[in-house]
């Protein structure tokens, strides 16, 4: 099966909610304890206002996953820094699907003159961190213990990537 990188745009809405809510119901890869609403897909639109965000589709336009860049800072000072974000369908892990769009983003930074990409990640997602660590993150800080979730207290590990 091939998958396409598309603009995200209001036909993704759906899935992307639900894609998003899979891992908020089911593991600690969103941080939300309870579904997101329409309202999440409009703060995606507007996090990601000047950055790429995209849907991935698969050959019959099935959206199968989501990801995006967004700025880390709101001063200019950090104008080279971006936070990147991204979930894909449980069932379509493991494709390289991950790979694609992480490839994609670090093309599109430097296309834009960032040099650094942050990635703010549960300590109890051990997949996330070893697929980033696998790409050239690197663990540059962590909040202890911060967020609790499913009965469970977890630290916040943000890992960077320098282009």
């Amino acid at each position: 099966m091939s998958y396409s990188l598309k603009p995200l745009n209001e036909r993704h809405r759906k899935p992307v909610i639900d894609i998003f809510n899979y891992y908020v119901e089911n593991s600690f890869a969103a941080y939300p304890d309870s579904p997101v609403g329409n309202e999440f897909f409009d703060r995606l639109i507007d996090l990601s206002k000047g950055y790429p965000a995209v849907a991935v589709t698969t050959n019959d336009e099935k959206v199968i996953g989501f990801g995006m860049l967004r700025r880390y800072h709101y001063a200019n000072t950090f104008n080279k820094t971006v936070e990147i974000t991204y979930f894909i369908s449980p069932e379509h892990t493991r494709k390289g699907i991950g790979t694609l769009m992480l490839n994609y983003f670090f093309e599109e930074s430097r296309k834009r003159g960032i040099d650094t990409i942050l990635a703010s990640i549960s300590s109890l997602n051990e997949e996330s961190l070893n697929f980033h660590l696998k790409h050239g993150f690197v663990e540059c800080g962590r909040f202890k213990k911060i967020g609790h979730k499913l009965g469970k207290d977890f630290d916040v590990v943000w890992m960077q990537k320098k282009l």
